[in-house]
């Protein structure tokens, strides 16, 4: 029995040494006031943030996280951790939203920084290493960003990830690995996945047109063309419109002072449009003509798009028409199976909130119900009886 505790035991700890926790937050406690600071950048109306696990949640303590407060104010909070490189491992960035209120436009989402942030100077264009998260605005913007800082440069991901829109609580999950590949992960689901290189442009093209090649004159890429054979007929030729025959002219019309009657004019039946001769297969046709490629000069791989030098903040750089967004559980580290045990952890979470809105739904109703006045009630059960009363028209058999 000892051999087998101390195996377990050794399992943990090795664990433990292999797996690295960069940085956590479950909002325990009032304890992150004097952890995060809030951003006193000029010329923002922030927001502040409170601590709470909203109006519906599975557990009253567990389930606290930063929500905002105010509605049409942006939001500047950030904390500051041990620097660390994720050079030669996985970077894994987890954090939960519940849009509570039910968000018509407003951002979601977490920003990596590297230690040259300034806390209380941070807002829209301080630069980061990483954006990830939510972002709804309307029905048109629903997505989940990925951006990556690159040589300076700010790079979206080229592909379209639809986030949740819904009020309950979600996990968001980026993997980047050392391969330079990536998964998004929603509530521990992999909704993409892929290749830094082909859904970014960090790099230039491998390949360019060819500029030293040109079409060769000669190159015919038409498909078809008229046939030289075809004749148009000789009574093709009809004009569009022709006066009515059937129009006659008024009795009262008078030429002297309406001048010369003519019919009007009416669509010809006769009239067949322009000519052109049929279209026959062109002898001569190559098919399209493609551009040549080249190497381009000015690519050359990186086998460390995925590396960060340097990770010391995270940060919650936002505006919000509607307040009302929870944040909690926020973790880096470098081991994606325990970011996915934690994950599944937190997943249960939406049984709960949903279960204790159902029922705060259903209170909500029969309030409602109850505290309508008794004359509409009278009124709905007259229409009832009036309703039951109805007479049955009756018809006469066929």
């Amino acid at each position: 029995m000892k051999a087998v505790v101390l195996v377990v035991v050794s399992l943990l700890a090795l664990s433990s040494i292999n797996c690295d926790v960069f940085f956590e937050e479950k909002f325990p406690d009032d304890s992150w006031e004097s952890n995060w600071v809030y951003s006193e950048h000029p010329g923002k109306e922030f927001g502040k943030f409170k601590l709470t696990a909203g109006k519906f949640f599975s557990d009253p303590e567990d389930d606290k996280g930063l929500k905002t407060s105010e509605d049409a104010r942006f939001y500047a909070l950030s904390r500051k951790f041990k620097p660390f490189s994720n050079e030669g491992k996985p970077l894994v960035v987890q954090f939960t939203v519940k849009h509570e209120q039910d968000i018509d436009c407003g951002g979601g989402y977490l920003k990596v920084f590297d230690c040259k942030l300034e806390q209380k100077d941070m807002h829209g264009e301080t630069p980061y290493e990483i954006m990830f998260g939510p972002d709804i605005c309307g029905p048109g913007t629903k997505k989940v960003h990925v951006i990556f800082s690159y040589k300076g440069k700010n790079h979206l991901i080229k592909k379209d990830i639809r986030c949740k829109d819904d009020v309950y609580t979600h996990l968001y999950t980026l993997i980047v690995k050392p391969d330079n590949t990536y998964e998004v992960l929603i509530d521990n689901e992999k909704v993409e996945s892929g290749d830094l290189e082909a859904d970014w442009d960090f790099l230039p093209p491998k390949k360019i047109k060819d500029p030293e090649a040109k079409k060769p004159e000669d190159w015919d890429d038409k498909p078809t063309i008229p046939d030289p054979e075809d004749k148009k007929p000789e009574d093709w030729d009809k004009p569009e419109h022709i006066p009515d025959p059937d129009a006659t002219k008024p009795e009262d019309w008078d030429d002297e002072m309406d001048g010369e009657w003519e019919p009007p004019m009416i669509d010809n039946p006769d009239y067949k449009g322009v000519w052109a001769p049929k279209q026959i297969d062109n002898p001569a046709y190559k098919g399209p003509w493609v551009h040549p490629e080249i190497d381009n000069p000015e690519y050359t791989p990186d086998s460390n798009l995925y590396k960060r030098d340097e990770i010391c903040a995270v940060g919650l750089d936002l505006w919000q028409v509607k307040s009302g967004t929870i944040f909690d559980d926020f973790l880096i580290t470098d081991n994606p199976a325990a970011a996915k045990e934690r994950g599944e952890v937190i997943k249960k979470r939406q049984e709960g909130e949903k279960k204790m809105k159902s029922e705060q739904d259903e209170a909500e109703r029969e309030k409602e119900k109850a505290e309508k006045p008794d004359d509409e009630e009278d009124d709905e059960d007259l229409d009832d009886e009036t309703a039951d009363a109805a007479p049955v028209e009756e018809h006469d058999e066929l």
